[in-house]
């Protein structure tokens, strides 16, 4: 791999006639950082995608390619991908529709806005993965006359369509008013009774393990339910009465729908698996007694699933913050609570309520810099990256807590150039932090000079705008491939010294 030259490629100030050089000697590792760049042009493009031919169908789905630019006889996963962009032509679909390749009708099925004629051909292709893709994502009109479908596994795509009624959805769940399937993937290919050892060794195999059929398709029947169990468009009647299921992966289904009834929600608050109220925890569904239930659940994936639950009482939230591992994250409760919650818990007594708030990017300058000036490391910590806050308070807080906040003061957004030389000269050094400084945009050549004697923080140092040329120059032949692509990817690069690391195509030099 060149890693200078895909690292120019990724370097956004490289001219326009150096990327067109670029792309001459381009190989698939230069070519996938070039089909990203933002400033890339269709002529571009098109060059692009003639010199390495793996890069078309990303420029297609970038729309750096037209249909002007493709030929589906000679590049048909190009046109593919032009289609599901909605920007191929429409009598290719019906040309794919024909194609004698089964993936090639299969992706044109998952494409939006097929003509009708085209979806009736998919519709009734020999190949039942093609009528399956197409039933995933089909209209409400052929989702319906799908569901009668003689396979099962078309039945299970279309339980999985949103588009599909919802009454052809209840009848998916029970199969009543359908009828029975004659195949599904166990008994198509397998003598029945037949269930497929977890262990299994053939390596043309690619049955679930434990796919089971006994002339009832039990197995794709039951993937049916699940997907249309999880299908919002599924009306609530239909849905709740599996919330007794013996089948735990149906009754994880059912607990993250958003229209369970309380008395669904109490029943799965005790249900004997984590997973099942992990999920409800999370659902806005539940009430204030189900959410009381589950804070005091012994899983600590349920408890910290339910810390994330919307509409989650504050003094709960508050109670699951002191006693579960949540992490420095923004919960969406305290992001929608009101001014007057933010500073009832910023006046906390509760260091556990301090830091859930500290989190948030809109405080006001007073609850700021209280939250700042705290005497609690992580509440600290955490209100660290906070934009707006003067630089004394950040230096206090370095002189409060140290390397504890090192790095998220780093982070912060205003720090200044002198602060980062600070932290950057702190002995002993903090990696975390060096790393953050390596990245600011308001690092000076000082504290980046300092980064790049860190291993970790060396690559983002090497890649920063304010590193001088002459140093960027010097890491193009690093030890470390990280940093000589970083170095390369440095806009302050000079031009003719970007010039000079690409290779002029031998047909030019040899002339």
């Amino acid at each position: 791999m060149h890693h200078v030259l895909c690292g120019l490629a990724a370097n956004r100030s490289l001219p326009s006639e150096l990327v067109d050089r670029l792309i001459e000697v381009a190989d698939a590792d230069i070519a996938v950082d070039l089909a990203q760049r933002a400033d890339l042009s269709r002529a571009q493009a098109v060059a692009l995608a003639s010199r390495v031919e793996d890069s078309a169908v990303p420029l297609a789905y970038a729309g750096l390619l037209t249909s002007d630019d493709v030929d589906p006889a000679t590049r048909p996963d190009v046109a593919l991908a032009l289609l599901a962009e909605r920007a191929g032509r429409v009598e290719w679909t019906r040309a794919f529709a024909e194609d004698p390749v089964v993936e090639r009708r299969e992706k044109l099925a998952a494409c939006p806005g097929l003509p009708p004629d085209v979806v009736r051909v998919l519709a009734t292709d020999p190949d039942v993965r093609v009528v399956a893709e197409l039933a995933l994502r089909t209209s409400a009109e052929t989702a319906t006359g799908l569901a009668g479908h003689p396979d099962a596994e078309v039945r299970r795509a279309v339980a999985a369509n949103e588009a599909t009624p919802p009454a052809v959805l209840a009848a998916l769940l029970t199969g009543e008013g359908l009828p029975p399937a004659r195949l599904c993937p166990v008994c198509a290919r397998e003598q029945i009774p037949f269930t497929h050892d977890p262990h299994c060794s053939r390596l043309d195999c690619d049955l679930p393990s434990g796919a089971s059929c006994d002339g009832s398709h039990e197995s794709s029947t039951h993937e049916t339910q699940r997907m249309a169990l999880g299908n919002p468009a599924t009306p609530t009647e239909a849905a709740v009465g599996f919330a007794d299921h013996p089948s735990v992966l149906l009754r994880w289904a059912l607990s993250g729908r958003r229209d369970l009834p309380p008395e669904v929600c109490a029943r799965l608050a005790s249900d004997p698996n984590p997973g099942v109220r992990a999920d409800l925890a999370e659902n806005p569904a539940i009430d204030d007694a189900v959410v009381r239930v589950l804070a005091g659940d012994r899983e600590h994936e349920v408890r910290r699933r339910l810390a994330h639950n919307p509409l989650v009482p504050l003094d709960v939230l508050t109670g699951l913050a002191r006693a579960t591992r949540i992490g420095a994250t923004l919960l969406p409760r305290i992001a929608r609570a009101s001014a007057d919650e933010v500073e009832e818990l910023a006046a906390s007594p509760d260091p556990a309520a301090r830091l859930l708030v500290a989190q948030r990017r809109d405080l006001s300058s007073v609850v700021r810099e209280a939250l700042a000036a705290d005497c609690d490391a992580k509440v600290a910590k955490s209100v660290a990256p906070h934009p707006g806050l003067p630089e004394g308070m950040l230096r206090a807080m370095l002189e409060r807590h140290g390397a504890q906040v090192a790095a998220r003061v780093a982070a912060n957004p205003d720090a200044t150039p002198a602060l980062l030389e600070t932290l950057a000269r702190q002995k002993p050094s903090v990696r975390k932090a060096l790393r953050a400084i390596a990245a600011h945009r308001n690092a000076s050549v000082p504290a980046l000079l300092a980064c790049l004697a860190d291993a970790q923080a060396r690559p983002a140092a090497a890649r920063h705008a304010a590193l001088p040329p002459s140093v960027a120059e010097k890491l193009l032949t690093d030890a470390d491939w990280r940093v000589v692509e970083a170095a390369a990817a440095n806009p302050s690069l000079p031009r003719d010294v970007m010039s000079a690391l690409i290779p002029r195509p031998r047909s030019r030099e040899t002339a």
